[in-house]
């Protein structure tokens, strides 16, 4: 039993939110820009931890001074985890109105580095959770916090490789508008290179041309792409076939000679269903005979680990609960989320949260005072159906 006081030491939303605005916790490739979440995560264990919930903080592998937490209240199996990241995007500092990371009210609008994606997410889960603390529950209530996500989501990989949080339902908060999101495409960025043999234009016997082979591979690509557009669709995208990006290529260093080295950056969107595995060994398929023909030397790799396509069935518990809680149908999103790696836990998943993906990733970001009380109402909806009822 929880005892009011303990209650009453954590603070309101505004509050809650405000302090986690005030702690950077940027993620990004580059090491200038990125930053440690532990103050995010720390403050969230010191108001979850007030309230009752049995704390574990865990280091991300191999990335000093990453963190996730799994807050737990009750116990048992089964349950429901309310998931979010503790990460935040770079910003640039001249196109803000505010601070970044000052809590600014403005014509109905908390704004700040954050709000929207997504550690507005958070506050409004403890205010969810206040309400059930002195109460039984029959499954328990989780609160996870991760790292990393818009960078590398090695926070939730390093959660799924260690096997947590265990439960049976998740939803994450991601900026949705509060429409309940259920599938999503992956993500696939992959970097192919050919090396030839340099030598002097006026003879191409003198050399072996990886920019002509790439030339090559690339209509394979596009060849490719067009027979996996006609194999595959799905009606619940605004975009309903897979597609693929060819991005970005370099080669060569003069007219007049023969190009030695050739490297090509493309994008891959996988729809629900698509292996990347298998769609990685497709493209090998098609691009190592045309090397070996060439006599080119062929690497081909990721640019980062990717992120699986993700979906739950329209019939799912948690779908229809949600439906019924927000009046909306749930839909298909173009961006992608930690959902993959919960589902890995066996977790029926789910994305849906305050905010619109629009305001993500955008200076003077945002989040609508109108969204908070329906937030909160539909996530103790969600408590009481999977925790209590």
């Amino acid at each position: 039993m929880v005892h009011t006081d303990s209650k009453a030491s954590v603070p309101g939303i505004r509050e809650m939110l405000a302090r986690l605005i005030s702690q950077p916790s940027i993620s990004s490739a580059s090491p200038d820009w990125d930053h440690s979440n532990e103050a995010v995560v720390r403050t969230l264990a010191e108001w979850l931890e007030a309230l009752g919930f049995a704390i574990e903080i865990l280091d991300v592998p191999g990335m000093p001074g990453k963190y996730n937490l799994v807050a737990t209240l009750g116990s048992g199996p089964g349950g429901l985890v309310l998931s979010g990241h503790t990460d935040t995007v770079p910003f640039d500092d001249k196109r803000w109105h505010s601070d970044p990371f000052t809590l600014t009210e403005k014509d109905d609008r908390w704004y700040g580095l954050g709000t929207c994606d997504m550690k507005g997410f958070f506050p409004l889960a403890i205010e969810a959770a206040k309400a059930f603390i002195d109460q039984p529950l029959k499954q328990p209530l989780i609160i996870l916090a991760t790292a990393d996500e818009e960078s590398s989501m090695n926070g939730a990989r390093a959660l799924a490789e260690a096997g947590k949080p265990r439960a049976r339902y998740a939803v994450i908060g991601e900026p949705t508008s509060l429409r309940p999101v259920r599938m999503h495409k992956g993500i696939m960025m992959e970097r192919l290179t050919f090396e030839g043999q340099s030598g002097h234009s006026s003879n191409p016997d003198l050399g072996r041309n990886a920019l002509e082979g790439m030339h090559e591979a690339m209509t394979e690509l596009l060849a490719l792409r067009g027979q996996w557009q006609e194999k595959y669709r799905n009606p619940a995208f605004k975009v309903q076939v897979p597609t693929l990006n060819l991005g970005c290529i370099h080669g060569g260093d003069n007219p007049n000679r023969i190009c030695a080295r050739c490297e090509l950056h493309f994008d891959l969107r996988p729809l629900p269903g698509m292996d990347m595995d298998n769609l990685r060994q497709a493209i090998l398929n098609r691009i190592q005979p045309l090397a070996e023909r060439r006599q080119l030397a062929l690497s081909f790799e990721p640019l980062f680990d990717g992120v699986p396509p993700f979906e739950t069935p329209a019939d799912a518990a948690l779908v229809q609960a949600c439906e019924k809680l927000t009046g909306h149908t749930a839909h298909a999103v173009a961006f992608a989320t930690e959902a993959p790696w919960l589902q890995k836990l066996g977790l029926e998943t789910l994305v849906m949260g305050p905010g619109s993906i629009d305001q993500a990733h955008q200076p003077d970001e945002y989040l609508e005072l109108s969204q908070l009380q329906p937030t909160v109402d539909i996530l103790r909806g969600l408590i009481r159906q999977f925790c209590i009822g």
